[in-house]
């Protein structure tokens, strides 16, 4: 991940999570006149740049938008590219040592997933246990079903009434910070679902820079508007 000559970007303990809404694949291919699926292969590439990126600069947790509850309704083709990527991925995460230094975790719904596939995730999580860098992957996820799921849990667990520190701790992100910072790229502006309890104080940042092409430079402007702002959390 290339930049350009600029005072380096090192965070501290302000910033220690960063989530990523990876948007713009599809127009990004579209442009180039490819099919969509060309520009997801294109976004899974720089999503290991960006990640890598974010471990050298001192974020200790980082999180990404990988694919929704609502992205199933995509044409079958997209979607079977996705989870294709997903396996390739998964081959990275298990013979990459480049990547021996990251903890893997997936949240979402993992129960609509083929068995086979469920069994590599959970065998990803396990032997990368206790690592540095902690990167989870938004697989099947849809934040108001992580709201949902748990609740459901804190109830199946016998609770009758509930806190906003319980329903942390039954979140798929429960031993993760909540996000510092998160960026979405595309040029949209909204959340689509994506970690709403988590983000209640997290500072929002949109670019229309396309995923494919968000580079080093970019990833740092964001840090600085992130630094740039006073971060009251309700007080004054």
């Amino acid at each position: 991940m290339q930049k350009k000559d600029k005072e380096p970007i090192r965070v501290d303990e302000r910033l220690a999570h960063i989530a990523f809404i990876m948007d713009g694949n599809g127009r990004w291919a579209q442009r180039r006149m490819m099919p969509r699926e060309y520009g997801h292969k294109a976004g899974a590439a720089n999503f290991k740049k960006v990640v890598r990126y974010c471990g050298n600069i001192g974020i200790k947790t980082v999180t990404v938008y990988a694919f929704s509850t609502e992205n199933w309704s995509r044409p079958q083709r997209e979607v079977e590219a996705i989870l294709r990527l997903l396996n390739e991925y998964l081959d990275a995460c298990e013979h990459d040592r480049e990547a021996q230094d990251i903890r893997y975790r997936f949240i979402g719904d993992r129960s609509v997933l083929p068995a086979d596939l469920q069994a590599r995730i959970e065998r990803v999580e396990r032997v990368s246990a206790g690592r540095v860098l902690t990167l989870n992957i938004a697989l099947n996820y849809g934040g108001r079903d992580e709201i949902v799921h748990a609740c459901n849990a804190l109830i199946a667990a016998g609770k009758k009434a509930v806190t906003a520190e319980d329903i942390s701790s039954a979140l798929y992100t429960a031993d993760s910070p909540d996000p510092d910072l998160i960026v979405r790229t595309g040029g949209e502006l909204r959340l689509s679902n994506f970690l709403l309890w988590q983000a209640a104080y997290a500072e929002l940042y949109f670019t229309d820079v396309l995923w494919p092409d968000l580079s080093a430079d970019d990833i740092d402007e964001a840090v600085r508007h992130f630094y740039a702002r006073q971060r009251r959390y309700g007080g004054v």
